[in-house]
């Protein structure tokens, strides 16, 4: 399963591929195994290697509302977006006050812009057109708002997990 996720700034790509307690991860190109056990509501065990971390979870990954995660005595605040959902208008995510990021979910090229800054655009509003081993994906706004940035223009080369646009 492909995911994006956003903690702070940081934003990156996710690969997760789960096999019962095992958990494989493909993060910024690193590959991870995890063993996960969870030890109450919301609290798990992660097991790296020789390294184990106690984690909670606070909150539920929908509607692309932030996610509270505590490793440790470390808070995060995590944001977690599945770039199927946001391709359709049925399934875009409704960000109240942020700016929301629309990213490229893999590498390609931008075949079509559909938008310029200062454009308004509705939930699920088409911005950007990337092809990708042959097929066109619409990437689609996940809210409304005002288009405020465009990162892209039509022939550019994008890598996963980059920013095309920013709608606030």
């Amino acid at each position: 399963m492909k995911l994006h996720a956003t903690i702070a700034d940081y934003q990156t790509g996710i690969l997760i591929r789960d096999d019962g307690s095992r958990v494989y991860a493909e993060i910024d190109g690193r590959g991870y195994s995890l063993e996960v056990r969870e030890s109450g509501a919301g609290a798990y065990v992660l097991i790296a290697e020789a390294s184990v971390f106690d984690c909670r979870v606070d909150g539920r990954p929908d509607a692309g509302k932030p996610l509270d995660v505590i490793v440790g005595a470390t808070e995060y605040s995590v944001t977690i977006l599945d770039p199927k959902r946001l391709r359709g208008a049925s399934g875009a995510v409704a960000h109240a006050a942020e700016a929301a990021r629309i990213v490229a979910p893999m590498p390609g090229k931008v075949v079509r812009v559909l938008v310029s800054v200062g454009d308004q655009v509705g939930t699920g509003a088409g911005i950007v057109v990337v092809e990708a081993m042959k097929m066109q994906n619409e990437m689609k706004s996940p809210k409304a708002g005002t288009v405020a940035a465009l990162h892209v223009d039509v022939g550019a080369t994008v890598n996963a997990g980059d920013v095309l646009a920013v709608v606030e």
